[in-house]
């Protein structure tokens, strides 16, 4: 048996009313995961505890298995283990993003125009957070590069007293409110907007109509995370795909490989033909029992207010994913377990992460659910009345 997860970061939704009361899940269109439905265990999940924020490194080491109420320790640190930092005991990582800030001439008196820097191409983004280290890194503290606008800042000394707010929560915004207490954080944020104002990149970029990578923002802080091993936990060897850190590091802090997909970026338009056929290579000549494919593109869609662009990033995951890799699967007679869901909601009307449950499908071969729903979306994963509370009991139901 081999066990696949394909996560739609964020795909859950509200109603929309330009799509006469659907959500994206429900309007796309999506054949081959709908065709499933029928026979699958459709379902909700809370994969965000009450207690916790709904952000996407709490849901998906939920949907993996972990209690996040006793392993979680923050985001940044798993970010940086995907990165390749050495993130040592009473050191804190912290995610430093890309932003656009709007162009008021007094630095707190500023708006978050854009929490991605327009999607910032990685190779910009990499030369900025280079300038910034080498006039900025002292012994204390450092910068590095990751993907896109999505960075890391390692405190090396010291504690924070204050917690981080995340920019995507915070569009459009005056960031007075929002802005870290910690002096040395603001200070940083200060300075790096100094250097980054008249920077060739930017100028390059405000030249081409794209926004500007004009700032830092500080969130996620966290110290080193510790997890049980997945292979220990359920006697499964496996591999995480995906284009952002945060998952490439929860993946490799469980033990599991983190696959390196070179055409991945996060985007609408990231390979995903180049993700199918890494997940197909692990699971039938790695012969690993396990991957776990994450599709960064809904929720980023969902925080850009874009409807359309969600659905066309759902309808790709059916097409270039999904489809050949249920195809292959069972040309090769090979059976398996399938479960597709989203980590959280990311409403398109609100921009931002709710902790709603989220819609599951539990696809096996072996197995005929009979769900009587012809359709993988909210409303029919709530008509079966199936809800399991507990985020980390899910994968269970997947493997036993």
């Amino acid at each position: 048996m081999k066990y696949i997860i394909i996560l739609g970061d964020g795909m859950a939704d509200l109603p929309i009313k330009e799509l006469a009361g659907r959500t994206p899940l429900q309007a796309a269109y999506k054949p081959t995961i709908d065709s499933l439905a029928p026979a699958s265990l459709l379902g909700m999940v809370k994969t965000v505890p009450d207690t916790m924020s709904p952000c996407s490194d709490v849901a998906n080491l939920s949907i993996l298995g972990y209690n996040t109420e006793k392993c979680y320790t923050g985001r940044a640190p798993l970010e940086a283990i995907g990165m390749g930092i050495d993130l040592h005991e009473g050191q804190t990582a912290i995610r430093c993003n890309l932003v656009t800030l709007s162009d008021e001439p007094e630095f707190i008196n500023k708006k978050i125009i854009d929490y991605s820097a327009g999607e910032i191409s990685t190779k910009e983004a990499a030369v900025l957070i280079k300038d910034i280290a080498a006039k900025l890194d002292t012994i204390e503290y450092s910068f590095h590069p990751g993907t896109s606008y999505r960075n890391c800042f390692v405190l090396k000394r010291g504690k924070l007293t204050s917690k981080l707010i995340p920019p995507n929560d915070i569009c459009y915004k005056k960031i007075l409110q929002f802005l870290p207490k910690d002096s040395l954080l603001l200070n940083l944020m200060k300075k790096a907007s100094a250097i980054l104002q008249d920077h060739p990149v930017n100028i390059e970029r405000k030249a081409a109509g794209l926004k500007p990578a004009n700032s830092i923002w500080f969130w996620g802080e966290g110290t080193k995370t510790m997890l049980e091993s997945f292979s220990n936990k359920f006697n499964l060897n496996g591999t995480v795909i995906s284009a952002v850190d945060l998952i490439k590091g929860i993946g490799l802090c469980a033990g599991l490989e983190a696959a390196d997909i070179s055409g991945a970026d996060g985007t609408v338009d990231t390979d995903y033909d180049a993700k199918c056929s890494a997940a197909l290579d692990a699971l039938l000549e790695k012969n690993k029992d396990f991957v776990y494919i994450h599709c960064e593109a809904p929720d980023t869609c969902g925080h850009n207010g874009d409807y359309k662009c969600k659905m066309l990033a759902i309808e790709r995951i059916d097409r270039y994913i999904v489809t050949p890799l249920v195809e292959a699967l069972k040309a090769c007679g090979e059976d398996f377990s399938l479960l597709v869901l989203p980590d959280h909601p990311t409403p398109v009307s609100i921009r931002k992460h709710t902790n709603d449950p989220v819609p599951f499908l539990l696809y096996r071969s072996d197995t005929d659910f009979n769900s009587h729903e012809n359709i993988y979306c909210e409303d029919s994963c709530t008509n079966t009345g199936v809800y399991i509370e507990k985020g980390y009991m899910l994968i269970r139901r997947m493997i036993l």
